[in-house]
């Protein structure tokens, strides 16, 4: 009969008290709640807003740079640009250059909707921001890259 392994409690302490993943998990799941309850009146999630975000540039971008971007694969952002389209806040087309590839871009009403979004994203960052009192919340964005 083998004696059965066990994890001591006092591993589980130190992991709750130190992984680095469970407490940026945490505090992603937070903020994207605070973010989400903010944008709620709009009809817009936290993802939404940065997909949104990520399609407001000069140029209609192609799915690779867009999921590069928001660190998600082709397949997760095709799912997530479907609302999007439902609500006629983008549109999806093929690259002209390269048949193979999609390019995206912002309609009117996608455009008007982000500019409605940008002072509740201000507002709520702002109030993050300062939760991060003593602290350099723009030293957080940079060990948060460094990660990325």
């Amino acid at each position: 009969m083998s004696k059965r392994a066990e994890v001591p409690y006092e591993t589980t302490l130190h992991v709750r008290d130190s992984c680095l993943c469970l407490h940026v998990q945490r505090a992603a799941r937070a903020l994207a709640r605070r973010f989400d309850d903010a944008l709620r009146p709009l009809a817009l999630t936290h993802g939404q807003f940065s997909l949104l975000m990520s399609l407001n540039r000069p140029e209609p971008p192609n799915m690779s740079s867009v999921a590069a971007l928001l660190a998600m694969d082709r397949t997760t952002l095709t799912a997530n640009l479907k609302p999007l389209e439902r609500r006629g806040l983008v549109t999806v087309s093929i690259d002209e250059a390269d048949k193979r590839n999609r390019r995206m871009a912002l309609t009117s009403a996608g455009r008007s909707l982000l500019a409605a979004a940008v002072p509740i994203w201000k507002r709520t960052h702002a109030a993050i921001d300062r939760l991060l009192a003593g602290a350099s919340p723009d030293r957080l964005r940079t060990d948060l890259r460094a990660l990325a």
